[in-house]
Parts: structure tokens; sequence; C-alpha cells
């Protein structure tokens, strides 16, 4: 396993890092960096990354200096502006045996590889970096599990970057399995055409244009409405076995799972009913939400067996996820290169918006029902600048009114990302990767669904409050079956031999 090669940066973007560091740094963090600070929402992002072979430390740490540490982000402090009240970046030294940690494991007869790495990274979540040091550290586990030979898990706080920001720095950091020296494709983000173009000539486009405006003002207007009900508290998603309280999820303990489905599967659904991928998936995750609280709601009854058959569901539940998206000019991810230069489009940082997405808890009869819910919902959403706004809001609250006032909804019931991963096989500083499945902690949410593609697999991945949620494994069931469910469902509308 060779040394890796730099990352690729621009001379210019290169030029400019140094005249920081020479400067001594001082730059402020951003609004939603400042947020991420809160006690309410003191965030870490952690990313378990399963490989096909053995760890070497070593290798590791000698690909850190010219790969991680390269970036201001990950080599400086957070401290506390002299001028000001909030927190600015100062560069440091970094010494790598603060951040990366080999723990040893002693032989376990009561627990099973995979148990022992889950009750690790659920660990992590009890604990969080001191700010005296860059807020990031390695930990690298030589367990083999039933994904991976070895499990390397990244926590990085939230205010260093998002997800986008972060999935183009993993691949800035890995090269393709297929040509080790060539770095690996982005994932494009394609736009999806879901309205037709009138054909009615000029009158008639004047007045499909029209319409679209009107509709992107009149959504905008009652999604803004209900956003900020909801911030202010005035708007609470239904008690369910879901719902969290109100308490610090700073100090919460969470419970990481993930199941690993097959992308080539999501793709059949996406194809047959003509819809994006991140449509297939808020279906099968309303599908299996709604599986699973019916399951809860029938466990007073005595016949199990038949109540989780029949619809034990109160009526008018209103479940929401606070839906992130990323609100950079340049869709999808982007070169690392790009995201450092000034003044991008794709600039790094954490430029996410977030929307409230309304779930349809229900039993279907046909499990295409859920797809066409969720598809319906994302596309008047889609046709609104919800996300936007919470962004501009935040930011705005944050000068004028205090980071009081400008906080994450904590009265939806679950957060949820989908961020697009490598489209071919990687080696990470030489160790091929089996899987990547990133995750959060902090949240003031019971439960966090995080949804990432890798190759021909798909990644789902809770972070489950134990205290709330003490199955997460038979939530991570149903949504693995609401997917096989709504598969064959297309394979019989289709005529699919499966």
């Amino acid at each position: 396993m060779g040394d890796l090669k730099p990352i690729k940066v621009k001379a210019y973007v290169e030029e400019v890092l140094m005249e920081k560091y020479e400067e001594g740094g001082g730059e402020p963090l951003s609004p939603m960096a400042r947020m991420f600070h809160e006690p309410d929402s003191n965030i870490y992002i952690i990313t378990m990354i399963g490989f096909k072979t053995q760890i070497n430390p070593q290798v590791f740490k000698a690909n850190l200096l010219h790969t991680l540490l390269k970036h201001p982000r990950f080599s400086s402090v957070q401290v506390m502006d002299e001028n000001s009240t909030g927190l600015k970046w100062v560069p440091t030294t970094v010494d790598l045996d603060n951040h990366v940690i080999v723990p040893k494991f002693e032989p376990n007869n009561f627990h099973t590889p995979d148990k022992i790495v889950e009750d690790y990274v659920s660990n992590l979540s009890k604990s969080t970096i001191k700010m005296s040091i860059p807020m990031w550290d390695l930990h690298l586990l030589n367990l083999k599990t039933s994904y991976a030979e070895s499990t390397a898990v990244l926590r990085i706080h939230h205010s260093l970057g998002d997800g986008t920001s972060l999935m183009s720095l993993f691949l800035a950091s890995t090269r393709k399995v297929s040509d080790p020296q060539t770095l690996p494709t982005l994932p494009m983000m394609k736009k999806a055409n879901s309205r037709t173009k009138s054909s009615g000539g000029f009158m008639g486009n004047y007045v499909f244009k029209l319409w679209l405006v009107l509709s992107l003002f009149w959504n905008t207007c009652v999604d803004v409405l209900k956003f900020v009900a909801t911030v202010f508290m005035f708007l609470k998603d239904t008690e369910t076995p879901l719902k969290g309280g109100l308490g610090n999820g700073a100090t919460t303990s969470r419970r990481f799972v993930h199941r690993i489905v097959s992308l080539d599967d999501v793709k059949l659904v996406k194809t047959a009913m003509n819809t994006t991928i991140n449509d297939v998936m808020l279906g099968v995750t309303q599908a299996g939400l709604s599986r699973y609280l019916n399951r809860k709601y029938g466990e007073s009854k005595i016949d199990k067996g038949a109540t989780e058959r029949n619809n034990n569901l109160p009526k008018n539940i209103r479940l929401r996820a606070t839906f992130f998206m990323n609100i950079r000019p340049s869709p999808g991810i982007q070169e690392l290169a790009d995201m450092m230069k000034k003044n991008s489009f794709a600039r790094w940082g954490n430029h996410i918006g977030y929307l409230l997405f309304p779930f349809t808890i229900a039993m279907r009869d046909d499990p295409l029902d859920y797809l066409r819910e969720a598809k319906a919902t994302m596309d008047r959403k889609k046709a609104s600048l919800e996300a936007s706004f919470s962004y501009f809001m935040a930011k705005y609250f944050l000068k004028f009114c205090g980071l009081k006032m400008a906080t994450f909804p904590s009265q939806t019931t679950l957060w949820f990302s989908n961020v697009p991963g490598p489209q071919e096989e990687v080696s990470y500083y030489g160790h091929p990767v089996a899987y990547v499945a990133p995750s959060c902690y902090g949240q003031p949410n019971g439960l966090m669904i995080h949804v990432v593609s890798y190759v021909n697999k798909m990644s789902i991945i809770l972070s489950a409050d134990e205290s709330i949620i003490p199955d997460p494994h038979q939530l991570c069931d149903d949504l693995e079956e609401s997917l096989n469910l709504i598969k064959n469902a297309v394979a019989v509308k289709e005529g699919l031999i499966l």
C-alpha cells in the first residue's frame, strides 16, 4: 500500500491558503457552523468506512499528512474572537497522536464483532472532542464484521463542513481500485424533468410560465408559514413511539445501525415509476415508518401476530422530517479544488437549507402508494423556496437576534439526509472500500436517517436515541422489507420475473 499523492489543488488556491496561515487565520465561523455549536444541536458527523482488508495504521498516518491535513479546517482550532462574540478559525500544529486512535480488543465470547463495533461507535456519541485541538478524530478498528474486514470511524464536528463538502474531501483522498493512480468519477446530479413543457405556442408558454411562478410563490408562502409555526413551537408533530422530547441531544446516547441493500433494486423501482432515487428512498422510509409504528401501536393487544396484519395506527398522525438540502448553485458533489476556491458556486462549508417533509403514516394495500405519495410531496417541495428561506433565516436571525433564535426545528420527529457516494469501487489510502455509512449525533430528535450510495449498493443508516427507539435493528428490518415489497409490486405491475 503505497503513499497517496497529495490532494490536487490549483496553485492559486494553495497560495490563498498559505496567506491565511501566514496572517494567523482569523476567519470567522459561518452562521450555520455557529448553529452546530448550540447546546441542543452540538452536532458531530460520524462516518463508518468498511474495508475489504485489515487497516495498516502507519499507512493511514503517513497519508493523512498530505491529504486531510492539507485542508485548513482540519488543521485549525476554533477560538473565541476577541473583537466579537463568535468563534474564528486559527491554524495550529496537528499532533496525529491526538487524532488517530487504534483501540485493542480483547477476545470476547459474549459479543459478536458486529456488536463490539456497534457498541464502540455508540460510546463515541457519549463524548465530544475538546476545542483545544482541531475537532476531528479517526478510529481504526481491525475487527472483521458481516460487511467488512475492518472499519474506520471518522468523527468530525459539523462546523467543519456539511455532507457534500466531506464527500468531496473523501473522494479526493481515494483512488479507483481498477486504476490506483486515477481519482474516482464524481457523482453527477441529474435534474429531474418532471414538468411537461407547454405546446400551446407563445400564449400557451406564457400561461404555463405564469402558472409556475404563481405555484412557486404560493408553495413558498405556505411552506414558510408552516416553517415559522414549527420553529416557534406552534406546530408540533404527534407524540408517537418515534418522537423524542426536547432534551439535550448532545448528551444523549445514540445507537448507529445500518443496512446495505441493492442499488439496482432501487433503480428498478425508479425507472418503472418514473421517479428519482431520492423519491424511492422517501417512499421506502414512509412505508417502513408506517410498518414500525403499526407494530408498536399493536403491542398492547393480545394477538400480536394478528395485530401486525391489522391497522393499529391512530388517525391523522403528523410526522415530519427535517430534510436537509444542498443549496449551492452548483448541485451535487464537486471537485475539492473548486470547493476551496473563493467565490465558487460550489463552496466548502455548511451550505445547507432544510425543509419540513411530511410523511403520511398509514397502512396501504398497494405498496406503490407510499412511493406515489412521497413523489407528489417532494415535487411540491421542489416548487418552493423553503430550503433557501431556512438557510437565510438562520443567517439573519444570528445577525440580528442571536443564537437562541437561530436553531434547528426540534418539533419534527426525525432528520433525513441523502448524499450520493462513489460510482465505482475506490480505495482509501490503498485499502479497498466495502461500504460508506455516515450519520450524526447531537441533534434534538430521536431519529436520523441517512441514505448513501456506493457502486451498486445503498446504505440506510439510522442514528437512534436509545431511550426512545430501543430496537433500531427492527426499524432497519422494516425499511428493508418495505423496499422488497415495493420492488415486488413493481415487478407484478411491469410483468417482470425477479
